[in-house]
């Protein structure tokens, strides 16, 4: 895989020792620098949403923060650590609506429904995954692994909570987890893209739980044919 890498050193600040550099590429923000970091951040969210990773440029993302290029890079030493860094804000994001302590059994399923309904009031964030998901299909795309083990991931977290949901007494033990998992994630994905497209039309947490109403009915341990 090929790295967009750019000189890192900036005239618009000093130079920086190496052992002030954070994991990824990014830099360890000095005292200050973390709000200034945080409003790059932002910038490149919506850029990348718009544009998409290959079509948005440094340039754009710098000058709209009111930096130089150099002066940009003195925070991300590069485009593709600029990218990990709005992923792993996304993610910091998730983690911090999921709490300490993910729902066990059809509760997560429940949470699942809740975080659609949050996403319905987060645009960008929602553009920004549907661009850079599809995007990251493509050859080469620094994206790809992010995105495929966040897929890989998201499915376990399902197939555990549907285990789960047997051993609860929830539902039947022969419960098709692998599918139902791959379904609920499926549809999911699909609604964001129907809703970016027309939001009047689309209710992504009622038809969300439609779906996972109908993928577990007859699976529920009340529902056992007599």
């Amino acid at each position: 895989m090929t790295l967009d890498r750019t000189a890192d050193h900036s005239p618009d600040q000093p130079a920086e020792h190496p052992a002030h550099r954070a994991p990824g590429g990014a830099r360890s923000p000095r005292p200050g620098g973390a709000r200034r970091r945080e409003e790059i951040l932002a910038i490149a969210v919506e850029t990348f949403a718009t544009r998409g990773y290959h079509h948005a440029s440094l340039a754009e993302i710098a000058e709209r923060a009111g930096l130089t290029q150099p002066g940009l890079l003195h925070h991300f030493r590069s485009k593709t650590a600029l990218l990990s860094g709005v992923l792993e804000l996304r993610d910091d994001s998730e983690m911090a609506q999921l709490g300490t302590e993910r729902p066990r059994g059809l509760a997560l399923l429940d949470h699942l429904v809740e975080t659609v309904r949050r996403n319905a009031e987060r645009e960008g964030i929602v553009r920004l995954y549907a661009v850079l998901s599809a995007e990251s299909v493509t050859e080469g795309h620094p994206a790809q692994d992010f995105f495929r083990s966040r897929y890989a991931g998201l499915r376990a977290m399902v197939v555990e909570a549907l285990v789960e949901a047997c051993e609860l007494g929830e539902t039947r033990a022969d419960t098709d987890v692998e599918s139902v998992a791959n379904a609920i994630i499926a549809v999911m994905d699909g609604l964001q893209l129907q809703w970016l497209l027309a939001p009047e039309s689309v209710d992504m947490a009622a038809t969300t739980r439609r779906t996972i109403d109908a993928l577990l009915a007859g699976l529920r341990t009340g529902d056992r044919p007599g």
